[in-house]
């Protein structure tokens, strides 16, 4: 947490949105950063695919390619956080690991590095949305490989999980209406003193996972 040095206020340093793919988390993550005036770190996972040059049909059948993806999405995610300046929102967390848990065989090499058990503590500290699942928005994205309802149902029963094992405190999300969504996160991050930005910022600041090249 952030103080505030006008009003003697905490404020929330790290904001997440959590949840399944096709919740409207990229939505949300943006509204944020562009309403707060915070820094965003976009999905992780897209960028690490890209580079890998990998195809998402290769993931459904390659193991070994999947375990390295899955690893590296893990520690590109935490990489990102900690090498951002000041408070930002970050489009997903620790999410990946309910696909890891589906659809490679590491889950049990994560669980043991004791980085894992460090990154929830810091992500308990944040703020975090969790996003429940619409029919409505599931949509193919060339991403992940669950593009079904059913999966997209499983995938939200394991973040839940992992929030609750790790004992996350979490804000559900529910509604899929983006007003009531606006609405909802606009009182909760009032309420923890992060102020809005007076007038749009002169340019959104979005951070990823790419590889520096300085």
């Amino acid at each position: 947490m952030l103080t505030n040095r006008a009003t003697g206020h905490s404020q929330p340093s790290r904001i997440y949105c959590v949840g399944a793919h096709a919740t409207g988390k990229t939505t949300l993550a943006r509204w944020v950063r562009d309403h707060y005036g915070i820094a965003m770190i976009a999905e992780v996972a897209r960028g690490v695919l890209a580079e890998m040059e990998a195809k998402l049909d290769t993931l459904r059948t390659d193991i070994d390619l999947v375990n390295r993806y899955q690893h590296e999405v893990f520690r590109r995610q935490i990489e990102a956080e900690k090498t951002v300046a000041g408070p930002f929102v970050s489009d997903r967390a620790f999410c990946n690991l309910a696909y890891a848990a589906h659809h490679s065989t590491i889950l049990a090499d994560i669980f043991r590095d004791r980085r894992l058990a460090d990154y929830m503590n810091w992500v308990r500290q944040g703020v975090v949305f969790f996003l429940r699942p619409h029919r409505e928005l599931v949509v193919a994205d060339g991403v992940r490989a669950g593009l079904e309802w059913e999966e997209v149902v499983r995938i939200d029963g394991m973040v839940k999980l992992l929030l609750e094992v790790f004992d996350v405190p979490y804000i559900p999300v529910e509604s899929l209406s983006m007003q009531e969504r606006v609405r909802l996160v606009e009182r909760v991050l009032d309420l923890a003193g992060l102020p809005q930005v007076t007038a749009a910022p002169a340019a959104k600041v979005e951070a990823n996972a790419a590889p520096r090249t300085n």
